[in-house]
């Protein structure tokens, strides 16, 4: 009784451990969020941008764009989605290249998993401090 429940709390203090780290470094469910003095540029930026490979459509809004951290594996790029923390392919035809993004850093524009399972993006914008 005594070791199931020593082992019980491991695994408690072995989560919790886990979601502090996820949180600290942008992993997992955490969502990212624009500094509140920056707000108004987002959604100035966010509701005039268009898709690269569709100019009469929107990338959506500021409910579908955030910042977000990418990586780079074989010579393709990838994002961290924010709901869960996943790196996604950004497909070469939906990277901005006409448009300066405001800030300096990575954005991207895509549905949550949830609503997407295919993994959907409409639009990225690279930064120039990556």
């Amino acid at each position: 009784m005594i070791r199931s429940c020593k082992l019980l709390c491991a695994m408690v203090l072995l989560g919790a451990a886990a979601t502090a780290q996820a949180q600290e470094t942008g992993h997992g469910t955490v969502h990212r969020q624009h500094p509140p003095q920056d707000q108004a540029l987002h959604e100035k930026f966010y509701s005039t941008w268009h898709m690269p490979d569709n100019p009469s459509l929107s990338c959506c809004s500021n409910a579908d764009c955030y910042p977000t951290d990418i990586k780079y594996i074989d010579g393709r790029l990838y994002a961290r989605r924010r709901e869960d923390g996943r790196f996604i392919l950004i497909p070469p035809q939906k990277v901005e290249r006409n448009r300066d993004n405001p800030d300096g850093r990575n954005h991207l524009c895509a549905p949550p998993p949830a609503l997407s399972p295919m993994d959907s993006v409409y639009c990225f914008a690279l930064g120039g401090a990556t």
